[in-house]
């Protein structure tokens, strides 16, 4: 096993963006342009930080050295950094919600998610055949730190309940089929 400083790794980088057209495109040309992979994005307009930003949140991978890269082009670049470093997420796991998630406002869902728990949000899938005011579902796919898994899905059963959403939840090991 290599401890390479090539080895690609995960990373979260939290960033403030004034609320312009193209601000959230002028944060992401530096990962792009110094080889970080995206893996998600969690853009919280309806929120602002207390400087009257919104708050990104920048899943990505890279090496060590670039992602060291990519933080110094972001700060060039004048986009704030409130936060960057290593996230160690092992552990996928895929759950469906259903019921009334447009009006149960999916964004804040998605929200107290991220605040709640220490997992991320890595896929979002939105079915609503019946059009936004009928029930409808989603497909979260979330990335979460290795046996934390029991305590995200209590996490999430907390927050659909709250919502008086359903929530399906995956086979965990142990579980029969």
């Amino acid at each position: 096993m290599s401890d390479s400083t090539d080895e690609v790794r995960a990373y979260t980088v939290r960033l403030e963006l004034v609320d312009e057209p193209g601000e959230l495109l002028r944060a992401l040309h530096p990962i792009a342009d110094n080889g970080g992979n995206l893996l998600s994005i969690f853009h919280e307009r309806g929120n602002l930080t207390p400087r009257g930003h919104i708050p990104v949140e920048v899943d990505l991978e890279a090496t060590p050295e670039r992602f060291e890269e990519i933080v110094d082009a972001l700060r060039d670049a004048g986009i704030n950094v409130i936060q960057a470093g290593t996230q160690h997420y092992s552990e996928s796991l895929t759950i469906v919600v259903s019921g009334h998630i447009v009006d149960t406002d999916l964004s804040d869902t998605l929200s107290r998610i991220q605040q709640s728990t220490d997992a991320t949000v890595t896929d979002l899938s939105l079915s609503a055949p019946e059009g936004t005011d009928d029930v409808s579902s989603a497909r979260l796919r979330l990335a979460t730190e290795e046996g934390e898994t029991d305590s995200t899905l209590a996490t999430l059963r907390d927050i659909a309940d709250r919502k008086g959403l359903r929530l399906i939840e995956p086979l965990t090991a142990g579980d029969a089929a």
